[in-house]
């Protein structure tokens, strides 16, 4: 079988490495860099940069610690080259992996000119490909307001700030969904004053209330001004800096701004209208529970597929997708259920969430039971000296299954995945109290909420 991929990020690669081992032969087309221009020009690069200005703030906690007062400053060169260096050897480690396998890497750029070909134009030439099975996994870039335009110095993209040219004075950042709340935090950490324009009445619209609520308690206690209901609606620039207009005739003044108000998908130089797959008005692919789009053997995943953009959630699908088009799923297969992912917002403290949640519950009428252990109440909480935020467990008050559950605190990204593996396995609230957790540590808050 013949298995053409046409992008390499966190999808592609799953699913080439996946499909390789399985007995297919693989080819892999990437224009950028192979673990994904998101991933490797955005995620990465920003948790790297979350993890310095973290180190920043431990620092400034010396005192309370029991040490003597300590001095860091940001070094901007040895941040870029700290940022390359990690993406570098990841994008390094992905080629072997992908070589090691067998799978055939062409550089250049790939588009459907029907079902099963697939042309490539790459340095030495334009060639076509025949294949048994396509999947389509090229990502997506950020999107920018039609008034805006980014320079890449006062104006800048999430891409355009890994890191920018100089650490903004005050940064303006549209966009208060999980990508926005975690550049505030990061700028704030550097020192930057921060400014943030809410859409709506609470940052992290989608989330649960209480897990934004102390999100904006944490960024007050900071600094951060939050401009509450207002919409980013103009631009204007001049020597001394930058100014947002927002439609509640609110001006923002500042020396850089930040765009984090979502993605668009790369789906409009696939050839797709040539090959026959349909796309829906957002640029998105519609997929199935296979990840198969209207034609049989045609997939998409990853951002292009329109489901939970997260390199967590386009891996699995990969993964799916191979198993898939090799026919496994004809034996023992699990679909991917989006709704059973964790996902985590790396901001200080970090937030975390699986399942379903509290709110959601209660606008669906769904009994539940939930209880909540604050870290103020754990041990190790406090040896750390950051007892901030709590695990919230979400159960069926019936049957004591975990249906979901919600953490804010230190190492809420590690934590989750106890309540995501009870949450697919169907475990009981008792499974966890019965687990014998380390002691001391921040896992007991898991035991205590369960209880």
């Amino acid at each position: 079988m013949k298995f053409v991929i046409i992008g390499g990020g966190p999808a592609g690669v799953e699913a080439a490495t996946h499909a390789a081992r399985m007995g297919a032969e693989v080819v892999l087309i990437e224009r950028d860099i192979v673990g994904g221009a998101a991933n490797l020009w955005d995620c990465i690069p920003s948790k790297a940069m979350i993890s310095t200005g973290a180190v920043l703030a431990l620092t400034k906690r010396a005192e309370k610690m029991g040490l003597m007062p300590i001095t860091a400053q940001i070094d901007l060169d040895s941040l870029k080259s700290r940022v390359s260096s990690i993406t570098g050897r990841l994008a390094a480690s992905k080629m072997a992996l992908l070589k090691s396998q067998g799978v055939t890497i062409i550089n250049g750029v790939g588009r459907m000119v029907s079902p099963t070909r697939i042309q490539v134009e790459a340095e030495d030439g334009i060639r076509e490909i025949e294949s048994d099975a396509v999947l389509l996994s090229t990502g997506s870039r950020p999107r920018i307001p039609d008034w805006a335009v980014v320079d890449g110095q006062r104006i800048l993209s999430t891409r355009d700030a890994y890191p920018p040219p100089v650490i903004p004075e005050h940064l303006i950042v549209v966009g208060s969904g999980v990508t926005g709340v975690e550049f505030v935090h990061m700028f704030r950490s550097f020192g930057s004053k921060v400014s943030l324009i809410v859409s709506r009445q609470q940052v992290l619209p989608a989330k649960d209330p209480e897990v934004a609520a102390a999100l904006e308690a944490d960024f007050l206690e900071s600094g951060v001004k939050l401009y509450k209901g207002a919409r980013a609606i103009g631009l204007k620039q001049d020597v001394d800096g930058v100014s947002i207009e927002c439609d509640d005739q609110r001006v923002i003044s500042g020396s850089h701004v930040l765009f984090a108000i979502g993605s668009i998908p790369n789906s409009d130089s696939l050839g797709l209208d040539a090959a026959g797959v349909y796309v829906d008005r957002s640029g998105h692919i519609p997929v199935d529970h296979h990840c198969v789009t209207n034609l049989r053997n045609i997939y998409a995943a990853g951002d292009i597929s329109g489901k939970l953009p997260l390199a967590s959630v386009a891996s699995m699908q990969g993964r799916k997708v191979a198993e898939h088009a090799l026919g496994l799923d004809s034996r023992t297969h699990r679909h991917l259920d989006y709704e059973k992912a964790a996902s985590a917002i790396f901001t200080e403290p970090e937030i975390a969430d699986v399942g379903l949640a509290e709110a959601e519950a209660f606008a669906l009428g769904r009994k539940i039971r939930v209880t909540k252990v604050p870290f103020a109440a754990n041990a190790r909480a406090l040896i750390d000296g950051d007892s901030r935020g709590f695990v919230k467990i979400v159960s069926d008050p019936a049957t004591g299954v975990v249906l979901g559950g919600s953490i804010v605190g230190h190492n809420a990204a590690e934590l989750i995945s106890v309540i995501a593996l009870a949450v697919t396995a169907h475990l009981k609230v008792n499974d966890i109290v019965e687990s014998v957790m380390v002691h001391p540590a921040l896992a007991e808050a898991l035991a205590d909420a369960a209880e």
